[in-house]
């Protein structure tokens, strides 16, 4: 176990940088400590310091081995399921994502290493197989959630292109398509659906690139059996991502990645009537039983 007491004084003091220790052996128990089990380590002590300290410039200089550290974190026990190696993965995750989000601010990172992260982190999320939400033993796993989150800053990054963001979508809907038997249950369809809007504020993937994306997973939501039936889980996850994103899109979202790192934020994406339309079509195939036909779907005007 580790010095939980100690670090238990860090957090009741104010998050403040132990004198007397070395910077680099603390940050590594930290590290470790995002696997611990105990959600209470895990989360309130080692996640929690982690991130203050970051945000709070603590790392500013440190950053890329901080980063690199965390993207190790996303390999450990790759391909396990229902084990607690999940903990470290998700965890450095969520925690690699705080440290994207202070370069998204500070600017101080080559490009090379953003890139190097993404490419762990798209590897990472196609592959892990434990998309547990709650554990009662355990707290959140929340791998997938959290993997959504760091997909989001990832997307707000000026070191990501069309090209890259173009990736990053293909991500979401191989993520979504890949068939499983366990359906999300810690909004991990949200948090997903955020992470797409905050690329879509970004305005450089192509309308016509969006829409043959969304053309990806639209047939998920068609041919839907009728009520009471039981779907694929997959397919089920993938309908309730449509959802939030065609619900996130009709009513806009704040605060995301994008619109914080830009001087001057889109108040809506542009390709938002488009994709409404395209929503639209989707959801009302899939559930014909439900909701009214109409022959030309339409949008609310762009806000």
């Amino acid at each position: 176990m580790q010095r939980s007491s100690y670090w238990e004084r860090v957090v009741a003091q104010g998050y403040p940088v132990p004198q007397g220790e070395a910077l680099d052996e603390l940050t590594t128990e930290l590290a470790a400590m995002l696997g611990e089990p105990d959600p209470h380590v895990r989360d309130d002590i080692a996640y929690s310091v982690l991130h203050t300290w970051i945000s709070e410039g603590v790392y500013d200089h440190l950053l890329s081995g901080l980063g690199d550290g965390l993207a190790y974190g996303l390999r450990q026990g790759l391909g396990e399921r229902e084990t607690n190696s999940v903990l470290r993965r998700s965890y450095s995750a969520i925690t690699l994502a705080g440290v994207v989000a202070r370069d998204n601010l500070i600017h101080t990172l080559p490009p090379a290493v953003v890139l190097t992260w993404a490419d762990y982190a798209v590897a990472w999320i196609l592959a892990e197989k434990d998309l547990r939400g709650w554990v009662p033993e355990l707290g959140w796993v929340h791998a997938i959630t959290h993997g959504a989150d760091l997909l989001a800053t990832l997307t707000a990054s000026r070191h990501l292109g069309t090209d890259e963001l173009a990736v990053l979508l293909d991500v979401v809907a191989e993520r979504l398509l890949t068939q499983t038997d366990q359906r999300f249950s810690g909004h991990e369809t949200e948090r997903l659906a955020y992470a797409t809007m905050s690329l879509l504020h970004r305005n450089l993937v192509p309308t016509d690139v969006l829409e043959t994306w969304l053309e990806r997973l639209a047939p998920m939501a068609g041919d839907v059996n009728a009520p009471n039936t039981p779907e694929p889980a997959n397919k089920v996850n993938a309908m309730e991502y449509l959802k939030a994103l065609h619900l996130q899109l009709l009513l806009g979202v704040r605060g995301t990645p994008a619109q914080e790192a830009s001087a001057s934020p889109q108040a809506a994406p542009k390709a938002r009537t488009d994709l409404l339309i395209a929503l639209q079509n989707a959801l009302r195939s899939g559930s014909p039983w439900l909701y009214r036909q109409t022959a030309r779907p339409s949008a609310p005007p762009a806000r």
